[in-house]
């Protein structure tokens, strides 16, 4: 690990644990449960389906929203955290292999798939030649902007390339000849003002007031990009993880995903529960 990134960790940790030594919100009891996740529709699942359900239980449940995808991870390692929602597995083994961090994932989650939006254009057609194309600069997700834009044509990829890791540096040709801009994940939206086109995470979209229906083109998600609940590799067996699985698991929070995430790519329990009923 190199000094700089040593000193930029200890400098996230030290910001992260003071907030939450202000806040008082470590869990000692083990009914106290802290969960972090990203600003928008993640933190509205657990706000009105999770959290909820937890209670009638006995849980007292805080969550914490962060506004990147790296703090989260560091956070739940360190024990500021019980559990955190907001990640893929893709992106999970990688930063806990990187940074050598003993974390697994709990459980999949409904997930809003990455899509291309724009402000400037109403179809994908109007691309041409130095058209601004904004995408995440998280490895992982610019992975799956690249290989859309493969898919659409607009750019061709190496052929040997992994689809999991493509990166800018595997763009054999520029087809359309568009400028490749990467930003954070949350300042996506923000392009939208600037760019010609911009991917967007769903839960960024909708976290800024923009309809997933409003994307041009939705990825076709892979299970590789469902979301999940990341927790402590050493927590797996304990009750508190047994008990969020199962509250994800079940027919209240299954009601709550189709009535306010009904654009979201269900779960394999949650297709599971619906094919079921309707055999019934």
């Amino acid at each position: 690990m190199s000094r700089l990134f040593s000193t930029r960790r200890k400098l996230i940790l030290g910001a992260v644990a003071l907030a939450f030594a202000a806040g008082n919100v470590a869990a000692k009891d083990p009914k106290d449960l802290v969960i972090g996740t990203s600003a928008g529709k993640y933190a509205d699942q657990l706000k009105l389906g999770i959290k909820p359900i937890l209670e009638k239980q006995g849980y007292k449940v805080k969550i914490v929203e962060f506004n990147d995808y790296v703090q989260p991870n560091f956070a739940l390692a360190e024990g500021s955290l019980d559990a955190n929602v907001f990640q893929h597995i893709v992106y999970l083994n990688k930063f806990a292999t990187e940074h050598k961090l003993a974390l697994s994932p709990l459980i999949t989650i409904p997930t809003a798939a990455i899509a291309i939006y724009s402000r400037k254009h109403k179809s994908l057609n109007e691309v041409k030649e130095g058209s601004t194309i904004a995408m995440p600069n998280d490895p992982t997700n610019q992975a799956r902007a690249l290989v859309l834009l493969d898919q659409l044509g607009w750019i061709k990829l190496r052929a040997d390339v992994d689809p999991l890791r493509a990166s800018e540096r595997d763009v054999a040709t520029n087809i359309k000849k568009v400028k490749l801009i990467a930003l954070e994940a949350a300042q996506l939206p923000r392009s939208l003002q600037d760019t010609d086109y911009s991917f967007i995470n769903g839960n960024y979209a909708e976290a800024s007031g923009i309809s997933l229906a409003e994307a041009l083109v939705t990825e076709k998600i892979s299970p590789s990009y469902i979301n999940l609940v990341a927790i402590r590799t050493a927590d797996k067996d304990k009750q508190f993880a047994k008990d969020i699985a199962a509250a994800y698991r079940s027919r209240e929070f299954l009601d709550i995903t189709n009535k306010y995430f009904k654009n979201y790519s269900k779960t394999d329990y949650q297709q599971a529960m619906e094919a079921a009923a309707v055999k019934k």
